[in-house]
């Protein structure tokens, strides 16, 4: 059985993200029925609407991490870990949207977007609803949190393992935080800071997409130090790589592939690599055009043609091309090394290769 994670096909994928899918429906359906009311169901909507597609990259990596650390056999405990992982994964999505106020997430509208139209709809007055939808979001992404907690805290590991395992979750959620307030504080500053842009990358998404699902997932089988520490090896360069390939579908994208409006990132003046070494390579005039558009809520197409030109001219694309396929390298060298079982290595080969020649 086999799934696609754009670019390749991945035996085995298919299946986890079934049964990952399978835990998330029965944990919901279990809290819709035990709730007081309707009340819930109107957040469970818009929280099952998010929890359908995505690329379930997180709960793989988690399923790998564990076959990683040696397990075999019945994997009900790495799928309710995944499955919890994935509820993680919306709170911040969530939360992240309605910091950028971004109006699309994975092709529909943002969960605040979805929820303003749902209070309209259900009779609310029409000058109420962005500020419904902004609060209600808050909420809905905090009840992913509280139920991530639940359902991780589920598996039916025995407590001395699960020990093991929530040092690691608490590290990921403090990291991905301290990640996002940094991705606040330089967003709209538009400068030549590769190395910053950098560090948003380590805690934003490489630790958090892939070092610590893997190693959530190897935990949880009981993995030897050794085992974490390839887990990292392999993990943060690999993260590193797939940001920054998403840094580039975001200005160079094909919005209907990736689900994303193609001029949010350059709208809301992301301080991301790729910009940060245009600014440094840039002439004064160019300079002046990133530093006139970028950031601009109103920026168009040809505003946004006239960034990318720039983009190319001075080699950052390019640029931030061989820094995938370098990070790219370095995380297949560090497979290579790893003290993995073979499954577990071909699978997490064939993952890094798609995650980081994807184009969605």
């Amino acid at each position: 059985m086999t799934e696609t994670l754009p670019g390749t096909r991945l035996p085995g994928f298919s299946s986890v993200r079934h049964e990952v899918s399978a835990a998330l429906a029965g944990f919901l359906d279990a809290k819709e029925q035990a709730a007081p009311g309707a009340e819930l169901r109107y957040l469970t909507s818009t929280l099952r609407g998010l929890l359908t597609g995505g690329k379930r990259l997180r709960s793989m990596l988690c399923v790998c991490g564990w076959q990683a650390a040696g397990a075999t056999g019945e994997m009900t405990a790495a799928i309710r870990a995944a499955a919890s992982l994935e509820l993680f994964q919306v709170f911040a999505l969530v939360h992240d949207d309605v910091m950028d106020d971004s109006d699309v997430r994975r092709g529909q509208p943002s969960a605040h977007r979805a929820l303003a139209t749902a209070y309209t709809e259900s009779g609310g007055p029409l000058g109420r609803a962005e500020a419904h939808g902004m609060g209600a979001a808050v909420l809905l992404g905090d009840l992913a949190l509280v139920w991530s907690d639940e359902l991780l805290h589920s598996t039916g590991v025995e407590p001395s393992r699960l020990a093991q395992v929530l040092p690691l979750v608490a590290d990921m959620r403090s990291e991905v935080m301290y990640g996002q307030l940094l991705d606040l504080q330089t967003t709209g500053r538009l400068t030549g800071d590769a190395e910053t842009a950098l560090h948003v990358i380590r805690y934003k998404t490489a630790k958090y997409t892939v070092e610590r699902p893997l190693q959530i997932g190897a935990a949880l089988a009981g993995a030897t130090p050794a085992v974490l520490d390839a887990c990292s090896a392999f993990g943060i360069p690999l993260g590193e790589a797939f940001q920054l390939r998403d840094d580039l579908l975001g200005v160079f994208g094909d919005p209907v592939a990736t689900g994303k409006p193609i001029l949010d990132d350059l709208r809301e003046g992301k301080a991301t690599v790729l910009m940060a070494l245009a600014v440094q390579r840039a002439s004064p005039s160019e300079r002046r055009t990133l530093r006139g558009i970028v950031g601009r809520s109103d920026l168009n197409e040809d505003q946004a043609a006239r960034v990318r030109t720039i983009l190319d001219s001075t080699g950052a694309r390019q640029t931030v091309e061989e820094m995938i396929s370098a990070r790219r390298d370095a995380a297949l060298t560090a497979l290579d090394e790893a003290p993995f079982p073979e499954e577990a290595t071909g699978q997490l080969r064939r993952i890094a290769l798609a995650a980081t020649e994807r184009q969605t």
